[in-house]
């Protein structure tokens, strides 16, 4: 059809020609054989008309010489209209054969686009294994299942067959065979007739899959967001992309990104579950999931190998114990084919990613792949962005390197989905926010498995110096301005102690030991728990157990348990250490002493305040004559005498002894240590008790504003001192006031301490008691039977402040029963 209308216009213009032709033939015929007629006795008239019309006569016949010949170089070229009309290929959806799992919202938010009035692009980005085929097939199901009309297309990184494709869809649509003839003869661009009728039409769903080359779109070289291409938010219906490709440089402002995380893990172990029912329990199912990092290509393959009768491992658990030692055959195994056929590479764990890394490579992004390698020898947590430097990749890799091609390098995988940067919290004040780079835990396992050195032995000889220098880094930096690299780095020197021979065994210890003194500092008490225990065993295993480096380790781990509010633990390690220093270092060493001092402090909070008291006597007798009365162990021993003193009600003597104390403190090491700041609080502590409550709560405020200063808003002691300030509130009759800062001292100690730390409880248990002073009392004794329960676990039926508890849901039970009585004409009138 097309082609014979095209012949009838090219034969109608030719008999034009002729004819005119004939007649300036008759003209001149006329003129020699016949009369003259009037006009032309001025032959000046009749030849200038007669070489006009030969004019016309000649341009029209070059005309139509260049319409049977087409455009010229420069032109848009002709559209081969049967391949339109034809396809070739199938544009219907692939079929999603098991339940897709965790993908609600992205499903719903797709339903909406499709249902709402206003069309427009969606784009389902993420890294390769994520399911962005399946989540799109799942869309398209539904679309068609509610009417839409549905075009699949898989892009083929070939622009011109995208074009054929999509005119295609708009023919299904009724894109009127007359415009695609216009575009064939050049006169409008195809891409333009296509999205004018898709702007028009609706009721559809045209899919574009797999467009992870989208700088290769077309048609020509401009960018998808710039959207005069064949990508386009303008249509009537939705247009739905899967890419790889995750930034908003690509596809534009109007474009709806829905970006794929890894399934959660009740979601992952459904996808397990649906394919090896029998397998196993959902909860091992779970676990599962969990270690495969959520990822949907890594839970089909593991959930298909479990379903096959023949597997060699057939449930849940074994399957997850084997991947320790059988990775490469399970899931790290190669294909042979997937080097050159993408389609097999997307279905493979072990191949996937190498898709995006090639395309990288392609677009210039030399160092991709090499860093990627680089930051898969770190452990599976967030790196800190400042770690990743030029003489980092130059002296793993052996490759030149700049800061510009690093950075390059990183903002191209993260581009790809391949690098996470971890949201972080807001900066503290004074505080550098701090960059984290993280792969996700199959990315980093795949890629450290098939790393292209076979014995990366110099890739990590440069990664360990360069985390000693680090460390060495952080630790000299004044203030806290190193503390949130410090919490970074943690994760990664236990790693890096046991890849140390014995040679250097001291150096890699003194690394450790040096950032978890930061960490100290910090009041980041569990990454320095987990220094603590790595440096305590290294030295058991190369000093052995009574050496006085081991003896210091115990210690120190003793106090990070006790930070982290597990008394109990830190009260019967302290014991184990003192017996030990007493023995080896002997009873009047500075460092037995201070064993000494810690066991008390463990009575204490373990509410043996008699005890503790008499211990901290006899330490402070001793560490006087030891170190001197001004030495701040000695300082730090009074202190503590006090605090059990106000713990037993003798808040007279506490008073007495924390002035006495803050002073010379307040001398020694001066007003804005932190030892300091805690002295002024402890004795703000005992004003209370006493009754002097003004001056109580001028001095929780004083200490609270320090301290958020020195130390920051999320530090340990910057919660303890503004939990305090609550409770001064309390005590003024501010009970308003104080139960709204209790709750956001809940949030943050529950954020920082996590929600069983005792003084997150303790936080809890203050706002049921402020809840009762308002007159709450249901509510205060649901918190407080809360509390009871965490407290029972967490420190026994028997603890003080489990007992504590205890009285004050009696009370508020008590106010409550009343209240219960009341007649109808008692009852409070509401609104």
């Amino acid at each position: 059809m097309a082609g014979s209308r095209r012949a009838a216009r090219v034969g109608s213009a030719v008999s034009g020609g002729s004819a005119l032709i004939a007649f300036l033939v008759g003209i001149v015929t006329n003129y020699v054989t016949a009369e003259l007629p009037k006009w032309a006795e001025n032959t000046v008239l009749v030849w200038s008309v007669f070489a006009g019309l030969a004019v016309v006569s000649l341009g029209l016949f070059f005309w139509e010489r260049r319409l049977a010949a087409g455009p010229p170089d420069g032109g848009r070229p002709p559209v081969p209209l049967g391949r339109i009309a034809a396809g070739g290929h199938s544009m219907n959806p692939p079929t999603v054969p098991a339940p897709v799992r965790g993908r609600e919202a992205e499903l719903e938010r797709i339903g909406a686009l499709v249902r709402g009035p206003g069309g427009g692009m969606a784009v389902v980005c993420g890294a390769g294994g994520l399911g962005k085929t399946t989540l799109a097939a799942e869309a398209a199901a539904q679309a068609r299942a509610q009417g839409q009309v549905v075009v699949w297309i898989r892009w083929r990184d070939d622009p011109e067959r995208l074009g054929q494709d999509l005119a295609q869809a708009a023919h299904i649509l009724g894109l009127p065979e007359a415009r695609l003839e216009e575009a064939r003869t050049g006169r409008i661009a195809l891409v333009d007739a296509v999205w004018e009728h898709l702007a028009t039409a609706t009721g559809w769903l045209i899919v574009i899959d797999n467009v992870d080359t989208p700088t290769h779109v077309g048609p020509g070289s401009g960018p998808p967001a710039a959207y005069r291409g064949w990508l386009r938010p303008h249509g009537g219906g939705l247009l739905l992309v899967t890419s790889r490709d995750t930034t908003r440089q690509t596809w534009g402002p109007d474009a709806d990104l829905l970006h794929l995380q890894p399934l959660v893990d009740d979601a992952g172990a459904a996808v397990l579950l649906d394919a090896a029912p029998h397998a196993g329990t959902a909860a091992e199912a779970e676990a599962l999931a969990v270690r495969l990092g959520g990822l949907p290509l890594a839970l089909n393959a593991a959930g298909t190998y479990l379903s096959v009768p023949t597997s060699r491992h057939r449930t849940f658990t074994v399957y997850q114990h084997a991947l320790e030692t059988e990775f490469a055959d399970l899931l790290g195994a190669e294909h042979p084919t997937a080097a050159t056929d993408p389609s097999v590479a997307r279905r493979i764990v072990r191949h996937t990613w190498d898709l995006s890394l090639n395309q990288l490579g392609q677009d210039g992004y030399t160092l991709a792949r090499p860093v990627l390698q680089l930051l898969a020898l770190f452990e599976p947590a967030p790196v800190p962005r400042t770690l990743v430097t030029p003489e980092l990749v130059t002296d793993a890799t052996g490759l030149p390197a700049t800061a510009a091609t690093v950075d390059a390098a990183l903002a191209g995988l993260h581009q790809y989905g391949l690098l996470r940067t971890p949201e972080t919290d807001e900066p503290e004040p004074d505080s550098p926010a701090v960059g984290r780079l993280q792969l996700h835990p199959l990315v980093r396992e795949v890629t450290a498995h098939t790393l292209a050195r076979p014995e990366p032995t110099a890739w990590l000889a440069a990664l360990d110096d360069h985390l000693t220098r680090a460390v060495d880094a952080v630790a000299g930096m004044p203030g806290r301005a190193g503390w949130p690299i410090a919490r970074l780095l943690a994760p990664h020197l236990p790693a890096h102690l046991d890849r140390n021979t014995p040679d250097n065994f001291s150096r890699a210890r003194d690394t450790l030991a040096d950032l978890a003194e930061t960490l100290t500092n910090a009041g980041a008490m569990s990454e320095e728990l987990l220094l603590r225990r790595r440096l305590l065993d290294a030295e058991t295993d190369q000093l052995g157990p009574d050496h006085p480096d081991t003896l210091g380790s115990r210690n120190n781990l003793a106090v990070a348990l006790h930070g982290l509010g597990e008394h109990q633990q830190a009260a019967d390690l302290h014991r184990q250490t003192l017996t030990d220093r007493e023995r080896v270092l002997g009873p009047d060493h500075p460092e037995t002493l201070g064993s000494r001092h810690n066991v008390a402090n463990s009575l204490d909070h373990l509410g043996e305040h008699r005890q503790a008291a008499d211990l901290h006597r006899q330490v402070i007798a001793d560490r006087e004559r030891v170190l001197g009365p001004d030495h701040p162990g000695t300082l730090t021993s009074r202190n503590n005498l006090a605090v059990a003193l106000s713990g037993l009600g003798e808040y007279l003597q506490a008073v007495s002894l924390q002035r006495e104390t803050l002073a010379d403190y307040e001398r020694v090491l001066g007003p804005d240590h932190p030892s300091t700041l805690s002295s002024r609080n402890n004795l703000a502590v005992a004003l209370q008790g006493l009754g002097e409550r003004q001056q109580a709560a001028d001095l929780y405020g004083e200490v609270s504003l320090a301290a958020e200063r020195v130390l920051g808003p999320d530090h340990p002691n910057t919660l303890i001192s503004r939990h305090n300030v609550a409770n001064s509130l309390n005590h003024l009759g501010e009970h308003r006031q104080a139960a709204d800062l209790h709750r956001h001292v809940i949030a943050d100690r529950e954020r920082v301490l996590g929600p069983d730390h005792p003084d997150t409880l303790n936080s809890r248990n203050s706002l049921a008691i402020t809840l009762d002073l308002l007159g709450e009392h249901r509510q205060a004794a649901v918190l407080l039977r809360h509390v009871i329960a965490d407290r029972e676990r967490v420190l026994g039926p028997d603890h003080p402040d489990t007992l504590n508890s205890r009285n004050y849901l009696a009370t508020a039970e008590a106010r409550l029963a009343p209240a219960g009585r009341r007649r109808w004409w008692q009852l409070p009138r509401l609104g």
